[in-house]
């Protein structure tokens, strides 16, 4: 039996099935196949730690320490290695179910930031705001995490209070905010007159079908223009934008295009017949708008068929993917940048309306919308 096991683990390990890590044999699938990462001194270090430290090594930590290191050396904010737990709150939060205060995190430099808070959060009505600049976690100091740990500190359960310190415009400002289950759908629509609402407040698994639902809905009572809010849509996943353009675009019309080092991978195009065809619209975008919000607004202006009113969006220009580990965590890594229809890249630079309004301090306390006034005059004109 000894002889045997011994043979069939170097058959294993020689064929590159497996691979032996700290923790005993590693699945291929988590690591790199056709080429080997750097490791000059990593063994030492680890043998020094385990012989010096003052306290109980967990295997499991250190594994999950080596991937995070090791993805966090591609320098880029959105390429990050997920733990299984990560995952699985990753998941939930496209999802439209998770406890926390409901607001998506994006990092500028070394600090983490407020991309949006999500429409009737405990984040949205706390009063959180794009751009917010968050410092202090309860208290400790949020500057150089990664976004997965933000999330990780914000996020907890129902009814406890966490404290966010943050920087806006200049100020620095503690906004105490209480945790809820967060279960929202990513649309919502309805009829003004003779123009229809429909607000998007993530891309996640529901977003195409109930998009498709409200288009279909607001048709058949004869709107004769529609307002598409973005406002504060973090984003989601890449084919529910691609599908919610085609609502509004004839079939193969392009999207997006996927570039990797300055040349086109993919070209994604619109694959069926649109909904409201040639119906007058206005996207409204903000700080907050990022990522697949971009991409369905970059669409359907170049394309000719929305006009943008609002300011200037987030500017996340980059695609990632999620590729599954066996341990149950997932590597999201960046794979392309993305462009416009017209070969625009709105990467950190974000996507300018045709008409900028902006909402005041005045707007908000007596709950005024401009932007919102400003679409609908746009569309009765």
């Amino acid at each position: 039996f000894i002889a045997v096991s011994i043979f069939a683990s170097g058959w294993l390990i020689g064929s590159g099935k497996i691979r032996l890590g700290i923790n005993g044999f590693v699945p291929i699938s988590e690591v790199l196949n056709t080429k080997k990462a750097p490791n000059e001194g990593v063994n030492n270090i680890y043998a020094l730690l385990e012989e010096n430290f003052d306290g109980k090594l967990q295997d499991s930590k250190i594994l999950d320490g080596i991937k995070t290191g090791l993805v966090k050396a591609a320098g880029d904010p959105y390429t990050v290695y997920l733990s299984k737990q990560e995952t699985k709150e990753f998941n939930e939060s496209l999802n439209g179910t998770f406890e926390g205060i409901g607001a998506e995190l994006g990092k500028k430099g070394n600090s983490i930031i407020i991309v949006a808070p999500i429409k009737g959060t405990p984040a949205f009505k706390a009063g959180i705001q794009p751009q917010d600049i968050i410092v202090e976690i309860d208290g400790k100091s949020s500057t150089d995490i990664s976004i997965m740990e933000a999330v990780k500190r914000i996020r907890g359960p129902k009814g406890e209070t966490v404290t966010l310190t943050i920087i806006r415009d200049g100020a620095k400002i503690k906004v105490p905010i209480v945790r809820d289950t967060i279960n929202i759908p990513s649309v919502e629509w309805k009829q003004d007159g003779t123009l229809g609402i429909i607000s998007i407040s993530r891309f996640g698994d529901d977003t195409t079908a109930l998009t498709r639902k409200a288009a279909n809905d607001l048709k058949a009572k004869g709107v004769t223009g529609v307002i598409l809010d973005l406002r504060g849509d973090p984003g989601g996943f890449l084919d529910a934008a691609v599908n919610v353009s085609s609502v509004w675009l004839p079939k193969g019309s392009t999207v997006l295009e996927e570039k990797r080092d300055g040349k086109v991978v993919q070209t994604f195009k619109t694959k069926v017949a649109p909904i409201f065809d040639k119906i007058p619209t206005v996207i409204l975008i903000n700080k907050g708008s990022a990522s697949a919000s971009e991409i369905v607004s970059g669409a359907l202006h170049d394309n000719k068929a929305a006009t943008l009113i609002g300011v200037q969006s987030f500017g996340k220009g980059s695609v990632q993917r999620i590729i599954p580990l066996d341990s149950g965590g997932s590597l999201k890594v960046t794979i392309a940048h993305w462009f416009t229809p017209d070969g625009k890249s709105i990467n950190k630079e974000g996507l300018k309306p045709d008409k900028e309004v902006k909402i005041t301090k005045e707007d908000r306390v007596a709950k005024k919308d401009p932007q919102l006034e400003a679409a609908k005059l746009q569309l009765k004109q």
